[in-house]
């Protein structure tokens, strides 16, 4: 094959990816789309069930109140935006699975497939800890230490901000046994180094945590706690899913050693 043939060749296969990811990018926007426009007739409900455990704090018959024109109407559908797109994460972990999967070595594949789906799941477990449970301690400190004096009234937009930022804090935190496993299987560190680290992650937990969640001692347990134990839980799997997921020559070089 000639040098003009084969770069005509490369520059045709380039194409056809580029193709072929605006397809499965446009399937999954549909995807999601679908399942905005299904629960838009729900948004206010949406929108409440996210603002009752302000709610449950507040004082019997306060209500949140909205200072923007449009900020009624534009944060209800924000948060239904949000909930469609978790709803349809199963469609769209699909279609960039679908995407990749073609690309790489069995081997691989047993590698990146328990990563998409176990990171996908640990993120919403993370959110689903932080409604459930941390929101209720966060909420009713605030308002009991806030002065009588004082009216809670908190603002829609400002309420949403506050919330957007701990469900991804929480998001986040709940993909550190991900991170330790990646570590390790890349061979960037070793699960000995990262038990003689654990002292300085604990702190960092703690710390992180201080700078996150509201200054008092039981927010910030129950982030920093999570962190450490999902550490250890990284340290536990690491090693298995290590050896699961060994290409055949990797697995031969242990062999011959």
């Amino acid at each position: 094959m000639s040098d003009e043939q084969q770069t005509t060749s490369e520059g045709d296969t380039f194409i056809s990816h580029l193709v072929e990811l605006r397809n499965r990018i446009m399937k999954a926007s549909v995807a999601v789309i679908v399942v905005f426009l299904g629960l838009m007739p729900w948004a206010g409900k949406i929108y409440d069930f996210m603002a009752q455990p302000m709610m449950a704090a507040l004082p019997v018959g306060s209500k949140m109140i909205a200072t923007g024109v449009i900020t009624p109407f534009l944060i209800p559908v924000k948060v239904t935006l949000l909930v469609a797109f978790l709803i349809a994460l199963p469609m769209v972990l699909y279609q960039a699975w679908a995407f990749i999967a073609p690309g790489l070595y069995e081997h691989e594949k047993k590698l990146i497939a328990p990563l998409v789906v176990s990171s996908s799941i640990l993120f919403i477990t993370g959110v689903a800890f932080c409604y459930f449970f941390v929101f209720g301690v966060i909420f009713k400190f605030i308002n009991e230490f806030a002065p009588k004096s004082i009216a809670v009234a908190p603002d829609i937009e400002s309420y949403f901000g506050f919330v957007m930022t701990l469900f991804i804090a929480f998001g986040v935190t709940f993909e550190v046994p991900i991170v330790v496993i990646v570590l390790v299987r890349l061979g960037l560190i070793t699960v000995e180094k990262l038990k003689a680290i654990r002292p300085y992650v604990i702190v960092g937990a703690f710390v992180i945590a201080a700078v996150v969640t509201p200054p008092d001692v039981m927010s910030q347990l129950l982030l920093a706690v999570p962190i450490c134990l999902l550490y250890e839980a990284g340290l536990l799997v690491a090693p298995l899913f290590a050896r699961a997921t060994q290409a055949p020559e990797e697995t031969v070089s242990e062999e011959t050693t």
